[in-house]
This record gives C-alpha cells, structure tokens and sequence, in this order.
C-alpha cells in the first residue's frame, strides 16, 4: 500500500501567507517562505503554493516568490494560481516547482492540461478544482459545481464530469476543495472526496476542514483520499504534522516518518 500524503498548503497574497473561510475574509498570517522551511523540517510530504488573486486578478504568478520558497525546501513543491500556458508552467518549474496546478484557466481551456502533459508529464500537472455543493440538476446531477476564480464564478460544470475529463486529458493527480468545508476546521467533505476518489484513477488530494486528527483518518479512509490537504490547523499551531502523522501511524495508516 502506497503511504498517504500529509501536503501543507500556503495561500499567498501580496506575498503574505493568508487564510480564509470558505474563500472569504482572508486575513495575512505570515511569511510563506518562513512557513515553507518549517513545514519541511516538521515532515511535510510536499508543499502546495496557491497565488489565490492571480487568476482574478488577471496577472502573472509572483515567480519570485516561488523560487526563494524552492530554495528552502528539499520535498517536492506544486505552485498554482495565474498559470495560464505551457509557457507560464516552464517558468515555474524552471524556478524549482516539481508540479503546477491548473485551475481557472483549464476550465477556459481544458488543452492546457493535454499540452502541459505532453511537455512536462502528467506527474508535474496537477488540477485544482474548487467546488460548491448545490442542488442536483440535469445540468449539475452529481450536485456538486465547479467555482473558478478563487471562488467567485460558478461555471454550471458538474465536478465529476470535469474530474473525468482532465483525467482523460492528461492530468496526473487533482487537488479537489470543498468551498463550503474550506477554513472552517469542521472536516473535509467526505461525500465529495468519495464520489470522485471512487471514479478516477489517478491520486486525489482532500483539501478544506481539516480541524482535528480524526478528520484526515476519516478522508483518507472512507474518503478514500491519496492525500490530505491543511492549513488552518497547523498554520494556527492547533496540531503539529508530527503529531498528526504519529496519530494515523498508530490507526494504521501507512505515512512517511521523516525524522
């Protein structure tokens, strides 16, 4: 059994690391290039790098940033937001990413994903998809939709149609949120993770809720989640990734024990 992934994530705005509740209220809680290096040395599996305004905002991704955080860290590091070409993705691996994560811009244009495959590999394309639980509708039947933009557009696209077709797009791995769980430290949305975790093949990352221990033995079992996604509780210090990984170790889970 491949071991579960405990994978940090830094949302960045302004240069500042930020935190929010279902991608609202955003306040700045320190430097990512700090955190980077912290959650390394404290075992974090990856890293994921979120630039959470540049899609909306319709710019560029702060490169800068990225390459002082790679030069941090020695585990493998995923950068998304504002990555809109296969030349925007180089840039960022060229500055020491090993994945890029496409979001907003695939769903514009879902062959970005097939040329960001065909040039760096499907292991270095990962898709981000941030979702919304609404009612089921013929348009929408699994009831979950697709919101772009850091939460501020729905695009009427059912998010297991879309997981399906970036799979057969190319993409290597999808980072899937739950809007309504983000921040919030009240668990993932195991219902979500289930119903595509269960129709893809390829690894799918939990993102959004975790609060406490037993909410990532919960994802990665009956979510059936590869990997968790957290911020909110260990960016606060509520839990450390030692202690969570010591607590799925000693459920069973299979988790990579770095010191």
């Amino acid at each position: 059994m491949l071991s579960k992934r405990i994978i940090p994530c830094l949302d960045v705005r302004n240069g500042k690391l930020t935190k929010g509740i279902k991608f609202k209220g955003n306040v700045d809680i320190g430097d990512p290039v700090e955190m980077a290096s912290f959650y390394c040395e404290e075992g974090a599996d990856e890293l994921v790098f979120y630039d959470i305004t540049a899609s909306s905002e319709n710019r560029d991704i702060m490169i800068e940033t990225v390459r002082r955080v790679a030069e941090k860290i020695f585990i493998p590091f995923c950068v998304g937001g504002g990555i809109r070409s296969v030349e925007d993705m180089r840039r960022v691996l060229l500055a020491g990413a090993e994945k890029v994560s496409v979001n907003s811009a695939a769903i514009r244009d879902p062959g970005l994903i097939a040329r960001g495959a065909e040039a760096f590999g499907s292991q270095a394309i990962i898709l981000g998809m941030d979702v919304k639980k609404v009612t089921p509708s013929k348009k929408i039947p699994s009831g979950y939709e697709i919101v772009i933009d850091g939460g501020r557009t729905p695009v009427g696209v059912d998010a297991l149609v879309w997981a399906r077709k970036a799979e057969e797009l190319g993409t290597g791995e999808i980072c899937l949120n739950s809007i309504d769980a983000d921040g919030t430290k009240e668990g993932y949305e195991l219902n979500l993770t289930r119903l595509i975790a269960s129709r893809v093949s390829i690894p799918v990352i939990a993102s959004g809720g975790a609060g406490e221990a037993r909410h990532l033995f919960e994802v990665l079992t009956s979510g059936l989640a590869d990997a968790a996604l957290i911020a909110s509780v260990t960016h606060y210090g509520l839990l450390s990734i030692r202690e969570l990984k010591s607590y799925l170790h000693n459920k069973g889970i299979k988790v990579r024990m770095h010191w």
